[in-house]
This record gives C-alpha cells, structure tokens and sequence, in this order.
C-alpha cells in the first residue's frame, strides 16, 4: 500500500490483501511474486492486511486513482470473505476512483450480478494476447462507468476492433468515415514486461494497437517498452510514447 507509487497510469495503490495464483501465461514472471519472495512471503497463500493498510483509503483526504490490489487480484476466489469489506470502504469513500484490475473477470461479471458495482470503481481486466481477448466479452457486461482493457505484458498481437466498434461498422469496413466507436472499452493500457527474464515485446504489435485506438478514439495509456527496468522508453518512438491519455 503506497499514498503514492511508481506506476504511472495511477496516483496510489491499495492492498487490502496480498498474494495471488497464476492464470495465464501473462502471470509468469510476476513482479508482486517476485517482491513477495524477497520479503520472505509465501505468494500462493493469501493475506488479508492490517486494518490500517486495510482502511487506508479513508484516511487519505485529497481525491486519488487508487489502482487497488497491485500485490494480488481483488476477485481471487480465496479473497471472497474479504471483499464485502474491501468494497465498503471503496463506498464510503467517494471522492476517490478505484482501478479494479483482473484476470478474472468471471467472478467479477459474478460480483457485479449480485452486489452491484460501485459508481466510483473502474472495472479492467488483463489480456496480454489474442488468446485471452475474450475475457473482454465477460468485462462488457460489468456495469462500470469505465470499462479498461491492460494490455501489459503484451506477448503477441492483440486486435480490440470488436470490442472498440460495433458489429456494423465491422462489417461495413472498420476504417470507413461512417463508422462509429460503440464504447464498451473506455481506456487502454498497453505496454512490455520489465525485469530479469522479461520478454520481448514486438514494437510492430504496439504501434498497431496505437493506430486501433486512434481510429477509434479511444484513449491509450502506453506504459513502457519491455526491459530490465521499468517505465523506460526504450524503443518507442517519442510520438508512441506521448500517448498517456485518460478517460
């Protein structure tokens, strides 16, 4: 839990708990894992925090982006006796806005189904390749004022026209003047994995989600190219990486 963080598509991060599973191969070389073990922690195993980290939010006056859970995933299953807390302070303080970021988007299409979604939490899920875009069919259907795809680490292509435009103008030709944005994905996140081991991400494949959005109008985060450090510009053309746009 920071009052202020090095993530910069964001203002703060919260962790109401810590600890998380992996689900996809975007989890391999997990950074939260990674900071865990050399805290001595065991990862798999989930901890819900102190009530002070647990309550932070209340106490911070100003408005803040609170990206929350950045140590674990706020709808893993063993986080369920949990979040009705978690959720409550995310309600009682409205002045703030949440990013609540998954790869689990089933439990939260679940959550949402039964308990609503509160008007001051984002809803985003990961997809970090064309195999896992369909995880956006389950985000559609959370009723978030913003809806936010992080396509980070990118490890492949990754095509969101069905997602950013209707079927019509899919149909008619996505790039046709007459095609308008149908507005189920409001923010991208896009960027390469940082840190030993870190793979490689094709700077073809970022520029193409670039041109996605720009056709699209839909605003692009780009976080970082992939290498040993984080947040570095690497190879991205400065036009690229002027892209820190928001909702």
């Amino acid at each position: 839990m920071a009052e202020t963080t090095g993530i910069s598509w964001t203002d703060a991060t919260w962790n109401p708990w810590q600890g998380c599973t992996k689900v996809s191969p975007g989890c391999k070389n997990c950074y939260a894992e990674t900071l865990s073990q050399r805290w001595g922690k065991d990862f798999s195993q989930l901890r819900r925090s102190a009530p002070r980290t647990f309550n932070a939010p209340l106490r911070w006056k100003e408005p803040k982006l609170i990206f929350t859970c950045s140590m674990s995933d706020f709808f893993h299953p063993d986080a369920d006796e949990w979040r009705q807390d978690a959720m409550a302070v995310i309600k009682a303080t409205p002045w703030h806005t949440y990013q609540i970021l998954t790869k689990r988007p089933e439990e939260m299409l679940e959550y949402a189904t039964w308990h609503g979604w509160p008007d001051n939490a984002w809803a985003g899920v990961s997809v970090e390749s064309q195999q896992y875009a369909p995880r956006l069919d389950v985000l559609a259907r959370v009723p978030a004022q913003v809806r936010f795809v992080s396509v980070e680490p990118m490890l492949g292509p990754v095509d969101l026209r069905p997602w950013l435009w209707c079927q019509d103008c899919l149909t008619q030709g996505w790039m046709s003047a007459q095609g308008k944005p149908c507005g189920r994905l409001q923010w991208i996140i896009a960027g390469g994995e940082s840190g030993p081991g870190h793979r490689v991400m094709d700077l073809a494949e970022l520029e193409n989600l670039g041109r996605q959005c720009s056709m699209a109008e839909t605003p692009l985060w780009v976080k970082q190219d992939s290498g040993l450090y984080p947040g570095r510009q690497g190879r991205i053309p400065d036009s690229l990486w002027a892209r820190k746009e928001m909702p």
